[in-house]
């Protein structure tokens, strides 16, 4: 089996970095930096910062850019990062895009902007269109995010086609985080020459079965070993029955949960930091009941997070 190889840097296990708070809210980013070193120490081929799991819509243009500085100055590697900077104003996605170029990340997860729904294919191409003007160049790889359940605005097949026609050499791929195993093989095999990521570990090995590049999935988190050893023994074409099931079934546990506090409660208990409970209004942590009731279910899989 092999991997999309269109895009040969793009593919494998991407994690969307939580991001922690301090007791007034704002980014702490000591710990963001810990707990990236950590996740790329398990095995993640890359992070993904400010992405719908680190609340990066939650945080301002100068808290973005100050943490990813912190980031890169402390010695993570921009070569192995995505940075996601998608905005509803284009002037701010222009800014964290050159941004994020100019320090040397590798690729560009950009949203469409978002506030305005019921735009149509062609005006959200012309958004695309103005960001890349105002960026000031064609050499960086985009990926487009395609969220809609959050987002509410769609990056549909026709729009990549638009996208693609005129800005061939900067369209690299798509993340769909519908998590529709349907939706994203079809984007996968229409196209077939950028990196398509499925936003869930569980279609890890499916969508390398018909050419996708791995996965950018919140789970990584807190499962990254797990979904790493996954996708190696995907793409080395091992029977994967098992190791699928161990990560599908931490993943479905989540799924119960608001995914973004339990993960953060998962590691506040695994490191004894309540801290890392915090969340950004309007996200909240989970209940007491919750939080518990989650720890019995990650007990009854006998799952233990070593962060």
């Amino acid at each position: 089996m092999t991997a999309n190889r269109g895009n040969d840097v793009l593919n494998g296990v991407w994690c969307p970095a939580l991001m922690p708070v301090d007791d007034k809210l704002e980014p702490d980013v000591p710990k963001y930096i810990d707990h990236c070193r950590w996740v790329l120490e398990e095995g993640c081929h890359g992070l993904v910062m400010f992405g719908t799991t680190g609340e990066a819509n939650s945080f301002s243009v100068e808290e973005r850019i100050q943490a990813l500085d912190a980031a890169i100055d402390a010695g993570l590697p921009p070569e192995r990062m995505m940075v996601g900077t998608g905005c509803a104003a284009l002037s701010d996605t222009v800014r964290l895009t050159r941004h994020a170029i100019d320090r040397s990340a590798l690729g560009i997860l950009m949203l469409p902007p978002f506030y305005y729904k019921g735009a149509s294919d062609e005006a959200l191409a012309a958004s695309f269109d103005r960001v890349i003007e105002g960026v000031g160049t064609e050499d960086f790889r985009l990926v487009l995010y395609h969220i809609p359940g959050v987002s509410g605005v769609a990056i549909t097949p026709a729009l990549v086609d638009l996208v693609a026609e005129r800005h061939p050499e900067t369209l690299a791929g798509i993340k769909d985080s519908t998590g529709d195993w349907d939706h994203s093989k079809m984007l996968i095999e229409r196209f077939s020459d950028l990196a398509v990521f499925p936003g869930a570990e569980n279609l890890v090995a499916a969508g390398l079965e018909v050419g996708g590049a791995g996965c950018i999935s919140a789970g990584c988190n807190v499962n990254a070993s797990a979904i790493r050893a996954l996708y190696d023994a995907a793409l080395a074409g091992e029977d994967v029955t098992e190791r699928h099931a161990e990560v599908e079934r931490l993943r479905l546990i989540l799924q119960r949960y608001a995914l973004i506090p339990a993960m953060k409660q998962m590691i506040a208990d695994a490191k004894g930091d309540p801290g890392w409970t915090r969340l950004r209004p309007p996200l909240m942590p989970l209940s007491e009941v919750n939080a518990k009731a989650l720890m019995a279910d990650l007990q009854s899989l006998d799952f233990r997070l070593a962060a």
